[in-house]
């Protein structure tokens, strides 16, 4: 990730923060393989699991599953085979690190016409694109036999704690006031769940390292960051006003915090 110091974010409990919000991974591994595509990438749903949520240090780890027959999968499978046949002490671990990439939703082009100081002036302007992302990497730990006690343990914790994260935080089904309970996985027939769980893969991420950046156009100066902001407030859609609202937020963090280190 190419991380512009007007742009990178290092405080944990924000990326942290991030990947709740948007907790729809891209799941990357790197497999030697003689039947599969050496890169392969997966759109999965995570679970974040931080013991000190106050901590400005702890990376914690994220939990997940996948479909079985993914071909990601597949090449996951082969290669623990493969380790455990050659006597491999700690075959499910992957060797090799994996990344996982979070990007929010609140994302948008940015036309050169919000520029409306260095555009009349100078002209030298171009679209762009503001976003904001947090990159994963780890050490990816899987269970994968279908018939092992601790593959049908991880994935009735991974799939009530997932399906609790979303009914009642991506949702709003809390089941306080007027709005609806969560729904819950023993709502459904447990025959019909344990025939799901063997149609997939548990896994998790003991992570590395965390990267982050809010690229909201902190590097251009007060006239143009205004136009910015009043050029997305003035699209009058939803996304418009949490981009403007953004832009804002992220300029006046940059000012703090210039502020403050002028202040050391």
């Amino acid at each position: 990730m190419y991380l512009r110091s007007d742009h990178v974010e290092t405080d944990l409990r924000v990326l942290r923060q991030l990947i709740r919000e948007n907790p729809l991974g891209l799941f990357t591994t790197a497999i030697a393989s003689s039947s599969y595509p050496f890169l392969q990438s997966s759109h999965i749903p995570f679970v974040l699991d931080i013991e000190d949520e106050s901590s400005e240090t702890e990376l914690g780890r994220l939990r997940a599953h996948m479909a079985r027959a993914n071909p990601q999968s597949k090449a996951i499978i082969d290669e623990i085979k493969q380790r455990q046949a050659a006597g491999d002490s700690n075959p499910t671990t992957l060797r090799q690190d994996v990344l996982i990439m979070f990007t929010s939703s609140v994302q948008h082009y940015v036309t050169p016409k919000f520029y409306t100081a260095t555009k009349p002036a100078t002209g030298k302007v171009v679209g762009t694109w503001n976003y904001a992302a947090v990159q994963v990497y780890g050490k990816a730990t899987f269970y994968v036999d279908a018939n092992a006690e601790e593959t049908a343990d991880f994935l009735d914790s991974q799939i009530d704690d997932l399906s609790s994260f979303n009914e009642r935080v991506t949702m709003g089904y809390t089941g306080e006031g007027s709005r609806p309970k969560p729904w819950q996985v023993s709502d459904a027939p447990a025959a019909y769940i344990n025939m799901k769980k063997k149609a997939i893969i548990g896994f998790e991420v003991k992570i590395e390292r965390m990267e982050g950046k809010f690229k909201m156009d902190q590097e251009v100066g007060d006239g143009d960051a205004d136009g910015v902001i009043t050029g997305f407030s003035e699209l009058g859609t939803e996304i418009g006003t949490k981009m403007a609202s953004l832009v804002e937020e992220r300029r006046e963090l940059k000012k703090q915090k210039k502020a403050s280190k002028a202040g050391e």
